[in-house]
């Protein structure tokens, strides 16, 4: 009958939509998580955190991966992997499918063992010159990789495929691969300060290939770079953990880590995040880590853990991620890509409902951050790359209790603002001669064929400019009866430290090598701290790949 053909079409069709929303699931952008917690031995910062509350924490957190029969990744210091107890406990978890790596914070032990003489203050002290590979010269750092591999074959049958760190320097991470073969690493989200630890600039989230000469430079060419991917961890806050601090010289924790109330803690907050990672546009793929290091303690981290746990699980069941082990998230990135792919984190939801959305886009030749709400859009960040500048740390051991990694800063809207002035690139429209800056009414965000991030802004007035965040270029189109243009200005107070040369290039320099963009459509004027970019017949096209300024 004809109604019985119209209900076999419409099952055949409601078929059709459930297959395209599974495979729409899987590719081509997967949703990547894996659930990293480290281990120490000991916490000299807290007397009431015992080696046995360290120890517990961690049986705590295998008993949970256990519970929602989880996979994940322990990194062991090394007074912890030649901890017996830690070693009957976690070779079990290894026969479960769990993986045992290393952690490359540096002790006591540790440092004797390599015949070295230990500095610290205490058997683990976390100051940079002491507790990281940073602080020994490159012969000592050899030494302390040898010795700590060969302890971890001895315990557990083979060499470790990841070792994780806050920061390991190149010379380090290039001999761990060459020599054991690791094929993954991880290191600590961008941060301003922090511990003493500042590490600025960089691939934001995901994963990258590092610069052979800087551990934390992502490289744009295969024979310049390390082929270990470096994953970004801790999850930070898309809109927010860039701005916290502003105007003091030490950032706040807005991340997934489960001990922040505000944060990972907060159940709000983890499924907004939660939305961003694994549900807004994004191209290449999206990722995060999960878990805690045990000097949080699990009093700390129980709540959090235990709220994480099953949302984290139900997206599992649903097929919207993926939970992996370091290793095998590193051998999948080695795999598909040969070098630093473009990748993106998009948040449409304000995390604390303040109508803030973002978009991070990342390539081997830069990184850029737009930000806007219900009024107004700017970028907030442009960060390049450049493999040839050699870090701090390559070739001699840092001497100072801080650590301090950058990149080549053509937009910082961190450093260059005050709490009440952004340094940004902001639209304006010029009419009369009066400039006034471009009010919103709407930004769609689209992931363009895997390659390319879109974002159609629809303004007040009608007119639509169109961004596009591809590998080598930023182009924004107008469509709009105004004249136009884009401005860079810093904060009241900030000395901007760029030059426009000639028309089309906005150039600066980082350890004595010179850096910058070249307008290909378009052009740059400059008065004092303010760049102003023009486009030309409406399209300005930002050319950030070029590497040979004088």
């Amino acid at each position: 009958s004809a109604a019985s053909d119209v209900y076999k079409r419409q099952i055949m069709i409601l078929l059709f939509l459930a297959v395209t929303n599974v495979t729409a699931k899987n590719t081509p952008s997967p949703r990547i998580v894996n659930i990293i917690n480290f281990i120490r031995q000991l916490e000299p910062r807290d007397s009431k955190i015992s080696e046995e509350v360290l120890y517990e924490t961690v049986h705590k957190q295998v008993e949970l991966l256990k519970k929602y029969n989880m996979r994940g990744t322990f990194l062991l210091q090394y007074d912890a992997l030649i901890n017996p107890r830690y070693q009957s406990l976690l070779k079990e978890e290894v026969r479960r499918g769990t993986e045992v790596g290393g952690w490359w914070e540096i002790t006591q032990p540790h440092v004797e063992a390599a015949g070295l003489e230990w500095r610290g203050r205490y058997p683990w002290d976390w100051h940079a010159d002491v507790g990281f590979a940073t602080g020994y010269i490159p012969e000592e750092r050899e030494k302390l990789v040898d010795v700590y591999m060969e302890k971890f074959k001895e315990i557990f049958g083979k060499y470790p495929a990841s070792i994780g760190s806050w920061f390991i320097d190149a010379h380090t991470l290039e001999y761990m691969h060459e020599k054991y073969g690791i094929v993954a690493s991880c290191n600590c989200k961008d941060q301003y300060g922090t511990d003493g630890y500042t590490l600025w600039g960089g691939y934001w989230n995901q994963a990258y290939y590092p610069s052979r000469l800087n551990g934390y430079m992502p490289a744009q060419t295969q024979e310049g770079q390390i082929p270990v991917p470096v994953f970004r961890m801790l999850g930070s806050d898309p809109i927010y953990q860039y701005d916290t601090g502003l105007g003091h010289s030490i950032q706040g924790v807005i991340t997934l880590e489960p001990v922040y109330g505000d944060a990972g803690g907060s159940e709000k907050w983890v499924r907004r995040f939660f939305k961003s990672i694994f549900e807004d546009p994004c191209i290449g793929f999206n990722y995060t880590q999960a878990g805690q290091e045990n000097s949080f303690t699990w009093a700390g981290m129980e709540k959090g853990l235990e709220m994480q746990f099953p949302i984290l699980d139900s997206l599992i069941q649903t097929g919207d991620i993926r939970i992996e082990t370091l290793e095998e998230s590193g051998r999948w990135f080695k795999k598909k890509y040969p070098v630093t792919p473009p990748t993106s984190v998009t948040a449409l939801t304000d995390t604390y409902d303040n109508g803030n959305r973002t978009v991070w886009f990342n390539s081997r030749f830069y990184r850029t951050n737009l930000l806007w709400n219900d009024r107004s859009i700017r970028f907030r960040d442009i960060q390049l790359f450049d493999e040839r500048i050699e870090s701090d740390y390559l070739k001699q051991r840092g001497t100072s209790n801080q650590c301090v990694y950058t990149t080549c800063s053509i937009l910082d809207g961190f450093l260059w603002s005050t709490p009440d002035e952004y340094a940004a690139i902001r639209f304006y429209t010029i009419t009369d001669g009066v400039e006034k800056e471009v009010t919103l009414k709407n930004v769609e965000v689209k992931a363009i064929k895997d390659k390319k991030m879109q974002l159609h802004c629809v303004a007040t007035d009608q007119s639509v400019y169109t961004i596009n965040l591809s590998e080598k270029q930023i182009e924004i189109k107008g469509k709009t009866p105004h004249t136009w243009m884009l401005k860079l200005g810093v904060a009241t107070g900030k000395t901007l430290p760029l030059k426009v040369k000639g028309d089309d290039s906005l150039t600066g320099e980082l350890k004595g090598i010179p850096y910058g963009i070249v307008c290909l459509k378009g052009n740059m004027k400059q008065s004092g701290n303010t760049v102003f970019l023009n486009p030309e017949n409406n399209r300005l096209v930002v050319d950030c790949s070029f590497r040979n300024f004088k």
